[in-house]
């Protein structure tokens, strides 16, 4: 496989804040609610409007994001392709945490149900 090393600590210095306009813009551009899209994130990661307020203000980097994150426990229930890579294929742990939000982003933009996003056993 090819050395993603330098692709994987640029994704772990990025800060959320920086991305999270972004979400945003992509599922309200699609009818979608910041409603929607905090519910998603809330699943991946357990936070709170509130903590995630806090985290964006902060501008904590995506490795203090996921590191301070509760994983769903189907969060490995995530499939599928995002900026060319399979999720269920990265092989850096924060990598693929921060392909399964954008893969939930993607979805949620592309009008899938709520309850298929999140998803269950």
């Amino acid at each position: 496989m090819t050395d993603t090393s330098h692709h994987d600590d640029r994704i772990a210095n990025m800060t959320f804040a920086s991305v999270y306009p972004h979400y945003v813009n992509k599922v309200e551009k699609k009818g979608r609610s910041k409603e929607e899209l905090h519910q998603v994130i809330k699943w991946l990661t357990g936070f709170t409007d509130k903590k995630l307020e806090k985290l964006i203000e902060d501008e904590v980097t995506f490795e203090g994001f996921f590191k301070k994150a509760k994983l769903n426990p189907n969060a490995h229930l995530i499939k599928g392709v995002i900026c060319g890579y399979r999720v269920e294929e990265i092989e850096n742990p924060l990598t693929q945490q921060v392909r399964y939000l954008d893969k939930l982003v993607d979805e949620l933009a592309k009008g899938k149900k709520m309850e298929k996003i999140l998803r269950s056993e």
